[in-house]
Order: C-alpha cells, then structure tokens, then sequence
C-alpha cells in the first residue's frame, strides 16, 4: 500500500475540456493552471502512449505535484467465455498497468467484466484472472495498485462487495469507488447515511488505509432499471453530491477523487471548493 496522501485529490478523466491541445502534457498544464491536483489518464480506447512520452509525463507531473492515475481500456472481460478474448483483456491491464508505471501513476482503473450465463462463476474466474496479473506484474516489479471499479449496470461484476473481496484476496488490489455507479446501480445509495455506510463498509472490511489512499469517481448520473444510462453534469443529476462531500469530510477520506461528469473541469472544480471552501 502506498504512503498515505494527507489530503484529497481534485482532477479529472482525461484531458479537461479547456486545454490547448489534446495531449496528456497540455493537459497537465491545466489541470495546473486551474488549480486542480489529479488527472486520470485515459486509455479507455486503447493505450497509445509511448514510455519516452510516459517519462515525460512523469517528470511533468512531479514538478506540478499532480497526482496520476490512468484507466485501462474499456475492451475487458475478464469472465468472456472465450478464452482469447480473456488473455486479451488480461494484456490490456497488463499494458495500461505497465505505462502507468512509466508515467508514475499509483493506479490502473478497469472495468472487470461482465456476468454472463454464469454469474455465481464470475467472480473466481475474475479473479483467477487478477492473481495471474498482479503475478506478472509482480515479477516485474511493478508495484502499481489494480483497482476494479465499481459498476453501474446490472449486468456488470463489480458490486461493492465484490471490489470489497477481490481487495481482501488478492495482494496489491483495493477499490475504485465510484459513487455513481454504485447509485446508479440500483437507483439507492444517495444520502448522507447510505455515503456513510459505503466509506464504513470498505474501512471495516479493507481497513483504515483504504480510505486514507482511495480512489474515488464521481459524476451526475441518469438511470434506468437496469442501472447507468449516461453521465450527467452534477447538478442535472439527482446525485446528492452536498452530502457525499459532507461525508468525505466526517470520515476523514484521502486520496483522490476524479470528476467524470461531461463538464469535466467544472464540476471537478465545484467539487474541489466545497470540500476546501472558496480558496479552494
């Protein structure tokens, strides 16, 4: 487990909307200049980024203290009835993990899969799948942290329970907690006392490390029955956004906490000043 953070972390998934160019640097640059401190750099359509560029990266993050993460692409299942397509999206992590490294990212954010015909199989044949990454990755010394996602479709691994068990069995995996999802999921877990119970639950169960180096997605978020629809700007959405900060607060919650709503930076930075005041 990395060292504790001692604060939390504002930024964004992927470049913000605002910058200059579309590259992973000028997206830095301002993240800076808007005073946010954490970019998740997106892989979602495949890992196109070269380890000379990541070493820039690196070093760029570094001199502006903006904390990394990057998100695998979205092509995985790790519980694919084909075998092929599971030793695909084991190479996808693999690769995400392995230039999120290179760029100095403390994690790898992925989507695990999906159920399928055999949902009670799903999660030891997930897991199977996450022992033989974090081997591998082991084996190379790489000590970046796999985190799998909460999910927000039904049909989707990646309840809180099971992130919660996936991080208590295999060594070096703790949970993304997004919020969103797990709202979004079953169209509950959107009050002070339900945000309460979540933070709880994984401290219970993960110990008071997980929430002192969380990773945490937030968004608006539009539903159906069978769980997310799209993403939404923050106040569009029926998320409770003002008490789940309250939350983070009274539970003394570290790390940090990437904005995915369309918007990107604007409620990255709304998010950012609620939690500190104005100063931001």
């Amino acid at each position: 487990m990395p060292s504790y953070v001692k604060k939390l972390y504002f930024g964004t998934a992927g470049i913000p909307r605002s910058s200059k160019e579309s590259s992973t640097e000028s997206g830095l640059e301002r993240i800076n200049e808007l005073g946010l401190d954490s970019l998740e750099i997106e892989f979602v359509r495949g890992v196109k980024m070269s380890a000379d560029t990541a070493q820039v990266v690196k070093k760029r993050a570094k001199e502006k203290n903006i904390k990394l993460s990057v998100h695998a692409p979205y092509f995985i299942n790790l519980n694919s009835p084909e075998e092929g397509k599971r030793l695909a999206s084991q190479e996808r992590i693999l690769h995400s993990a392995r230039i999120g490294y290179l760029c100095g990212a403390e994690s790898v954010i992925f989507h695990p899969g999906f159920y399928g015909k055999n949902p009670k199989e799903a999660y030891q044949i997930i897991k199977k799948s996450l022992q033989q990454i974090r081997s591998i990755l082991k084996s190379e010394n790489n000590p970046i942290m796999l985190r799998p996602e909460t999910m927000g479709k039904q049909s989707q691994f990646g309840s809180l329970i099971e992130v919660i068990n996936l991080s208590l069995e295999i060594d070096n995996v703790q949970p993304c907690l997004d919020f969103s999802h797990l709202h979004a999921r079953n169209g509950k877990w959107n009050s002070y006392e339900e945000f309460y119970k979540i933070i709880k639950k994984v401290e219970r169960n993960l110990g008071k490390e997980a929430i002192k180096n969380a990773h945490i997605h937030i968004s608006g978020i539009d539903y159906t029955e069978k769980g997310e629809k799209v993403h939404l700007n923050l106040k569009e959405s029926d998320f409770r956004y003002d008490e789940w900060i309250q939350v983070l607060k009274d539970c003394s919650v570290e790390g940090i906490v990437i904005c995915e709503s369309p918007n990107l930076e604007l409620d990255a930075l709304m998010l950012k000043r609620l939690y500190y005041g104005e100063e931001g």
